[in-house]
């Protein structure tokens, strides 16, 4: 998709404050400092719309980008970060939770997770938690760049058994300094909505 118009729709710190307009939504979830926002900025063609940082647990808040008046990319706190308070953790688990579970407008969970890295528990419990909600889960595994290109193969082959991917689920190789993968995740977007 060539992306002209996009902007940051809505900070949500709260169900009251989720967009009503009812645009379909594409979700990314994932833990603290996996790529998130770096997917987000790369699949736009903008350095830095949404924010990034090497400081884990950056992202607070729900964001909603508006992509073209078409759909929304959802933005949600990464997970699994223990450098904010038992209270907070607590919070944003139920704000993600209540908007994953009653949020009609959901037509895809992208779930990125970090190639070098086996998935963890948390990762695991989101997966299988996505595909109890959804049909045919989207992996993303970010950082391909980081790993020899002979390794991909073995490294998408470790993420499908640790996460017991079912057969008809996505895993796309991403690099947001390479762009690989940029366009077949949107040929997989703009079969959703």
């Amino acid at each position: 998709m060539i992306v002209n118009n996009v902007e940051l729709e809505m900070t949500a710190g709260k169900e009251s404050q989720f967009p009503s307009h009812g645009l379909p939504e594409i979700v990314f979830a994932g833990k603290s400092n996996v790529g998130k926002s770096s997917l987000i900025n790369t699949l736009i063609n903008r350095r830095a719309l949404a924010r990034t940082s090497g400081q884990p647990g950056k992202t607070q808040t729900i964001n909603f980008y508006n992509i073209e008046d078409e759909v929304l990319f959802v933005d949600l706190p990464g997970y699994g970060y223990a450098k904010v308070s038992k209270e907070r953790r607590e919070q944003w688990g139920q704000l993600i939770e209540d908007y994953l579970t009653k949020r009609e407008q959901i037509v895809k969970v992208v779930l990125l997770v970090d190639i070098r890295h086996k998935p963890s528990d948390n990762d695991i419990m989101m997966y299988d938690w996505i595909h109890y909600y959804h049909d045919k889960v989207v992996v993303v595994a970010t950082k391909a760049d980081k790993i020899k290109r002979s390794q991909l193969k073995k490294h998408i082959s470790m993420i499908e058994k640790g996460l017991n991917m079912k057969e008809d689920d996505i895993i796309i190789p991403f690099s947001a300094k390479t762009k690989q993968g940029r366009e077949e995740i949107w040929r997989v977007f703009e079969s959703v909505y």
